[in-house]
């Protein structure tokens, strides 16, 4: 289908989506009218199975592609199942676009087949929910849709679409559009000149200044200009969870994942020093929440802050700052143009020191791991596998993970290297079963580079479906189930604040090898840990779509402080024997 005035209100539709760069639908099927349209000027409809689902698929997709999603569902049911991935989105400041069919203008508010109120139900997950309601709107909808997603704090735009309108001709637009906005962040934004000046002056007179580096620090091009940053000023930059992957933990000044990662054995417990005696902290893209600041204990108070976030209402809610409105990436770039111009000796003198104790954090990290990663140790413990993920991933691998300890076992145990590695992990409201679909999507975004998924076996079963949605795309991903037959942050949160925990925790035995393979899907079931390695380097350079069922121990937990001197205190009796 070329331009052309007399097309459908779907054609339309279909064509604005085309000028914005999209290449890829998430969807199935419906609106029928859309997707038809779009498949025949060459968009790819992604089928998923689910549209929980296919939500978290666009959300992988925009965050490795840096391009806005789109992702598309039916009125009633299947739009309420669009409402978990897209508030997590929401959270996590991901751009997507929802196309949701509704039901005909005639027969609305008449308990028409399937009608639900759209416009409430998504208003507390979407930055934007729009209605098209005459012919002659689509170009100017569907732009607005872009335009909200992607500037400002990204976020989901959600448009919904009458069947009838869908079909009806397309009235010749009052003006023609012929913008892009189908990348992200749309708009560059910087803080005013006096308070980069006024940042840059409190980090070169502090005597111990450090980075803290949220999500918003892996948005595009932000990884970058936080790199140059850290060597240029000599900062120590630590990570949240979500900021994981922001620089090169290799570099000598970069000290890890802090959070809530700071019980018995863990890398936060040998670093977090270092921040304790930190005099100014810089926040780069943080929402200081809960996970990312240890309940809001890990900021020193004695500390004065800086604070760039590409959204004002977060610069102050939970800690006085110096306010650095503007994108990540134009705002770190602005303060070390300014640093530069600064006398950073003092910096520069302390930094052989600095580097000597984040080596030896490292290092000390490295021995703490020892008795878990025993080749004789059974069942596996994750940091086994996570020591043997460590050796076949490159600085192009993306690693995803599903919720709850999946995402604590990459964040806490893996290395990145380089500044920009992708580590995705579904900490905007930390829903369980994404792991899979968030992996498929960022697969579709950079279909040449690897892609591991880490998932729970909990986790797991809420996305098992999709399997047969990455064998019929052939994306050559890799997952690694975790496989210890009990929902492990729910047990043990609940045993260590109750005491025990409910038969839910338990979990009946599961062969997700066969279900990858019933699937058409390659798989191994893995219970000696010198197969773990093997079979990664297998499945990754297999070039197809791989499962691994790693049989686990189910008491392993990461060292979430949470746990630090109850379910913790083996692990403090056998560090002071060793």
């Amino acid at each position: 289908m070329t331009p052309r005035d007399n097309v459908t209100v779907a054609e339309r539709v279909a064509l604005a989506l085309k000028r914005h760069g999209v290449d890829t639908i998430f969807a199935q099927s419906l609106p029928s009218a859309v997707i038809l349209a779009a498949e025949a000027i060459g968009i790819r409809q992604v089928a998923y199975r689910q549209e929980n689902m296919g939500g978290a698929m666009a959300d992988g997709y925009a965050r490795v592609s840096g391009k806005i999603a789109v992702v598309a569902a039916q009125n009633g049911p299947a739009a309420t199942l669009l409402v978990p991935p897209l508030a997590e989105a929401y959270k996590a400041s991901i751009p997507v676009v929802a196309l949701v069919q509704d039901v005909e203008l005639p027969q609305m508010d008449r308990n028409a087949f399937q009608e639900l109120d759209h416009l409430a139900l998504f208003s507390s997950c979407a930055k934007r929910v729009r209605r098209i309601l005459t012919a002659d709107r689509a170009d100017d909808y569907v732009d607005g849709a872009f335009v909200a997603a992607g500037t400002g704090r990204p976020g989901p735009a959600v448009l919904l679409l009458p069947a009838d309108v869908l079909r009806e001709p397309a009235a010749a637009p009052r003006t023609r559009r012929s913008t892009h906005s189908g990348t992200w962040p749309i708009d560059r934004t910087r803080p005013a000149t006096e308070a980069i000046e006024r940042a840059a002056d409190m980090i070169a007179q502090a005597r111990s200044p450090v980075i803290m580096a949220g999500g918003g620090a892996v948005s595009q091009g932000a990884a970058v200009a936080l790199s140059r940053l850290q060597e240029i000023a000599h900062l120590p930059v630590f990570t949240t969870n979500m900021g994981k992957g922001s620089v090169d933990e290799f570099h000598p000044l970069s000290c890890g994942v802090l959070g809530a990662l700071i019980g018995p054995r863990s890398l936060g417990r040998r670093m977090r020093p270092i921040l304790d005696e930190a005099d100014v902290v810089l926040l780069v893209g943080t929402r200081t929440n809960q996970n990312g600041t240890d309940s809001w204990r890990l900021m020193p108070k004695s500390a004065e802050l800086i604070h760039i976030d590409i959204d004002p209402e977060e610069i102050g809610r939970n800690y006085q700052a110096l306010r650095l409105v503007g994108d990540a990436q134009t705002t770190l770039d602005a303060l070390r143009e300014a640093l530069q111009a600064r006398d950073l000796s003092r910096q520069q003198s302390r930094r052989p020191n600095l580097e000597r104790r984040v080596a030896a954090a490292w290092k000390a990290f490295d021995i703490d791991r020892v008795p878990l990663i025993d080749p004789n140790r059974r069942p596996i413990r994750p940091e086994r596998v996570m020591r043997d993920l460590q050796d076949v991933l490159t600085p192009e691998t993306t690693v995803v993970a599903d919720a709850s300890y999946s995402s604590m076992w990459i964040v806490g145990q893996l290395r990145a290297l380089r500044a920009g590695m992708r580590f995705i992990t579904p900490r905007g409201l930390a829903g369980l079963g994404w792991g899979l679909p968030l992996a498929i999507g960022a697969k579709l975004a950079r279909p040449q580079h690897p892609v591991v998924a880490i998932v729970g076996d909990g986790g797991f079963a809420h996305s098992w479906a999709e399997i047969e949605t990455m064998v019929r795309s052939r994306l050559a991903v890799v997952v690694i189930v975790i496989n210890n037959g009990v929902l492990g942050y729910q047990n043990d949160a609940e045993t260590v604040k109750f005491g025990r925990s409910t038969t839910a925790c338990q979990l009946g035995p599961v062969s997700h090898a066969e279900i990858a393979r019933a699937c058409g899907c390659d798989a191994i079931r893995i219970d000696a840990p010198e197969d773990v390695l093997p079979a990664l380097r297998s499945a990754i350079e297999s070039g197809r779509p791989w499962l691994i069922d790693v049989i686990s121990a189910p008491d392993a937990h990461p060292p979430i402080s949470l746990y630090d001197g109850t379910l913790d205190k083996r692990d403090v009796i056998e560090s002071a024997i060793q």
